[in-house]
């Protein structure tokens, strides 16, 4: 943990206050029910690890699993897409191969 955490931990537990960041939950949607997207993937890239609580540090794992399987399943979703387009038609070929004479 860093030392920014450990003196976060500290503060709350002598003014007898939980060791989580109940500030977050009063400013914006917390992590562990942010709907997966674009919003998700931009917090999660800018949260700075080493400042989380082990709570916080859970949550955000659990945040990038649900990323992960939404982003996942637009794969699938585009590559079953993909799969089931009809083949484009082949370009006629050359009967013998050469180009025709020009007249």
């Amino acid at each position: 943990m860093s030392p920014g955490v450990v003196d976060f931990l500290f503060r709350r537990l002598v003014a007898g206050e939980p060791p989580e960041d109940v500030q977050w939950g009063n400013e914006g949607t917390a992590l562990a029910v942010q709907p997966p997207g674009a919003e998700l993937a931009r917090r999660l890239s800018e949260t700075d690890l080493d400042a989380l609580t082990p709570a916080e540090l859970f949550n955000y794992v659990r945040a990038a699993q649900r990323l992960a399987a939404w982003a996942e399943s637009l794969r699938e979703t585009a590559v079953g897409r993909y799969c089931s387009a009809p083949a484009a038609p082949a370009a006629p070929a050359a009967s013998s191969g050469r180009p025709a004479a020009s007249a």
